[in-house]
């Protein structure tokens, strides 16, 4: 679902009972298009995220961790000048249309006392925020600026005079009266999702269906039906939807949206399960686009060498074939001319049938038959040598695979790490920079299971070699996808029961490169069985005395165990 107008209605209602009265604590922009305040109410921070990504725009409280880049970004600086320490007084939805006005108060140096709004507006790719003089009615700054060569109706510039985005001449659904609804449905020769779409404000298209499907139902109580979507409204029940082909979040369960339903504590922390994944995933894509490509070209590198080596290892075949020669040359050297192209002898390795062997005509027989040992013995020594860089490529690609994987399930924290793991390894340069902000390095994942153990997760190979070598004691239980990419998993508990194996398993398939499949098998062992060879690379161990379990990784059976471990 988009973030239509009547969403947007019913999370100003909530970040209204949550937040109103709230002083700002800190100001942050994690990211480009996104602002995170911190703001203290009722005894306690709460993360107020305004996000005007193209793709991603919304407004919502948020529990997803953010890494703040090095250099503060000019719109942040004007922010913490204008917001930092200001009390918020009101957050007004304009019309019903997805504009959102949040009103601040805070004094100056003076001890005068500003008015200062933050508009942000959803629009998709036309999404923006933008920090305001209530007073003058002056724009401060704009997190995306606009001149009027970009947009001919008004320009988003500091020092611009604000001009709203243009109305539509449509009807306000939640303060229209009841004659002009029952004049608008009446008129209608055919109550579609298009009709309301048309005549009724911001009401996507998820709604209008939803809106127009209830009415089919019952088409002599339109007029009952309209009145009681709005009044469930008043107190929503967030659901996310999840049919064959999408995922829908909206403030009540649709029935016009056929699939599994799962209903949250509030329209936030339905946003947090919707888009977290999403979103997280197009910035590692965007941020992390360079390490992928790296990678990715590595492994085809490393796939076309493997191909030649085993062609060539394939070739080496021949060496019994070049000894064989070499040997009838010397039994029958009385028959071989001097200066000839070839000869013709009896093999006696088959049955003495004759036998056509090359002769280089400048040799002589003697030199032709060291010539055949020379390369029998070349093919036999370069054949161990094939097989160490065949064995060392396989490896090479197995681990590269496994930084695609994680680079897959990675946040935006996580890449940081990743680099400097890559960095180490040889594979990227390191960036030279005036001053960089020392990252914190990202932690494993935790899990709690059913039973109440710990699960740690790690979600790159660095921290799968401390988790497992380091971290895990030797009686700890160790979890693998087999023969595949993935995360280490280790079950704190020398003794864990059958229901905590299986969900550690669950756990160990999705964080590999085989989680969108069925019947993943899985082993596990005791960590004393797992062993790391000298000079292999990071996150590569080798173990034995394993078991294997089959295992169907689920999203929600994820999402459980994320969920005791928050509670």
């Amino acid at each position: 679902m988009s973030f239509d107008g009547v969403f947007t209605h019913t999370i100003v209602q909530e970040l209204s009972e949550t937040l109103l009265s709230g002083r700002i604590s800190k100001i942050h922009q994690p990211y480009e298009n996104e602002v995170v305040l911190v703001i203290r109410s009722h005894g306690k921070n709460h993360k107020l995220l305004l996000s005007a990504h193209p793709s991603y725009a919304r407004i919502q409280l948020t529990e997803m961790v953010y890494n703040n880049p090095d250099s503060p970004p000019n719109f942040v600086m004007m922010l913490r000048k204008f917001l930092d320490g200001a009390i918020l007084d009101g957050i007004r939805q304009i019309e019903n249309d997805r504009v959102i006005h949040f009103s601040f108060s805070k004094r100056d140096e003076l001890g005068d006392l500003q008015n200062i709004l933050l508009i942000v507006e959803l629009m998709g790719r036309h999404s923006t925020i933008v920090l305001m003089n209530q007073d003058s009615g002056k724009i401060l700054d704009v997190i995306k600026h606009i001149g009027s060569s970009q947009n001919s109706y008004r320009s988003l510039l500091p020092g611009a005079d604000y001009l709203a985005p243009p109305a539509k001449n449509q009807v306000n659904p939640f303060t229209a009266s009841k004659e002009k609804v029952f004049e608008l449905l009446s008129i209608a020769e055919e109550l579609n999702s298009t009709y309301l779409q048309q005549h009724f404000q911001g009401l996507g298209r998820d709604t209008a269906e939803e809106l127009a499907f209830q009415m089919k139902q019952q088409p002599n109580n339109k007029m009952v039906i309209w009145e009681n979507f709005w009044k469930k409204l008043k107190q929503p029940t967030p659901t996310l939807t999840k049919t064959e082909k999408k995922e829908f979040f909206t403030p009540l369960a649709y029935d016009s949206l056929l699939g599994e339903k799962e209903q949250f504590d509030s329209l936030s922390s339905l946003l947090d399960a919707f888009y977290s994944g999403k979103a997280e995933k197009d910035r590692v894509k965007q941020q992390g686009g360079e390490l992928i490509r790296k990678i990715e070209n590595e492994r085809k590198k490393n796939q076309s060498k493997l191909i030649k080596l085993e062609k060539t290892l394939a070739d080496t075949e021949n060496a019994e074939t070049f000894r064989r020669d070499g040997e009838l040359l010397t039994t029958f050297m009385s028959q071989v001319p001097k200066g000839g192209e070839s000869v013709v002898l009896e093999n006696y390795y088959e049955e003495n049938q004759p036998i056509t062997i090359k002769l280089n005509p400048a040799l002589s027989p003697n030199q032709n038959a060291q010539k055949y040992f020379q390369k029998y013995q070349k093919l036999k020594n370069g054949v161990r040598i094939i097989q160490d860089q065949i064995k060392q490529t396989k490896q090479e690609i197995l681990y590269l695979e496994s930084v695609l994987s994680q680079l897959e399930l990675a946040t935006p924290i996580d890449l940081g790490m990743i680099r400097e793991e890559l960095i180490s390894q040889g594979y990227v340069k390191k960036q030279r920079q005036k001053k960089q902000k020392k990252e914190q390095p990202s932690k494993p994942e935790i899990f709690i299971s059913s039973a109440g153990d710990t699960i740690l997760v790690g979600r790159n190979n660095l921290q799968n070699d401390q988790l497992t070598l380091k971290t895990a004691k030797k009686s700890d239980y160790w979890l693998h996808a087999k023969d595949i990419p993935g995360s280490h998993v280790i079950i704190r508990n020398a003794e864990p029961s059958e229901e905590t194996l299986y969900e550690a398993a669950l756990l160990a398939a999705y964080y590999s490169k085989f989680r969108l499949s069925a019947q993943v098998p899985v082993d596990y062992v005791q960590v004393k069985h797992v062993h790391k060879p000298n000079g292999a690379k990071p996150g590569y161990v080798i173990y034995e005395n394993q078991r294997t379990l089959y295992v169907t990784p689920v999203y929600e059976a994820i999402h459980k165990l994320k969920n005791n471990k928050l509670n």
